[in-house]
């Protein structure tokens, strides 16, 4: 079965537990994302889909109270204004009240962003909190 129509059990189940307008959205990004990044492994981690490249945390989505937030742990870097800066470290974001707010232009040329411009996550506790830029 080709990469872009499985979906593992955990990410299928986190899409099952979400209201139809939050599945839509997830759906809609985990399409985007499986076919942007096509050589990342995707599994559930800290409860929420996450792709990793090399064991690194590239992008993922989570469900909020009001929205669907779209992260790229390193999306600081892609000067982008429409990623807002998250967390203490390079991630940023983007969130979605509706799966048409999604822009499948952005999205993609956020996705190239994310697979060349990469921080070192996978070893940030190992350095005890200071990141490395990869690539």
């Amino acid at each position: 079965m080709q990469k872009d129509c499985y979906m593992n059990e955990d990410i299928k189940a986190y899409h099952e537990a979400l209201t139809p307008s939050e599945k839509k959205i997830c759906d809609t990004l985990y399409k985007q994302i499986n076919s942007g990044l096509p050589k990342a492994e995707s599994k559930v981690w800290h409860g929420h889909p996450v792709w990793f490249l090399d064991g690194n945390p590239i992008a993922g989505y989570s469900k909020m109270k009001d929205c669907i937030r779209l992260m790229f742990w390193s999306g600081q870097s892609f000067d982008e204004p429409a990623l807002l800066p998250e967390g203490k470290f390079k991630a940023a974001e983007a969130r979605y009240t509706s799966a048409e707010e999604v822009n499948a232009k952005d999205l993609k040329r956020w996705l190239e962003k994310a697979a060349a411009i990469q921080w070192d996550y996978k070893n940030i506790v190992k350095r005890k909190g200071v990141l490395e830029r990869l690539t």
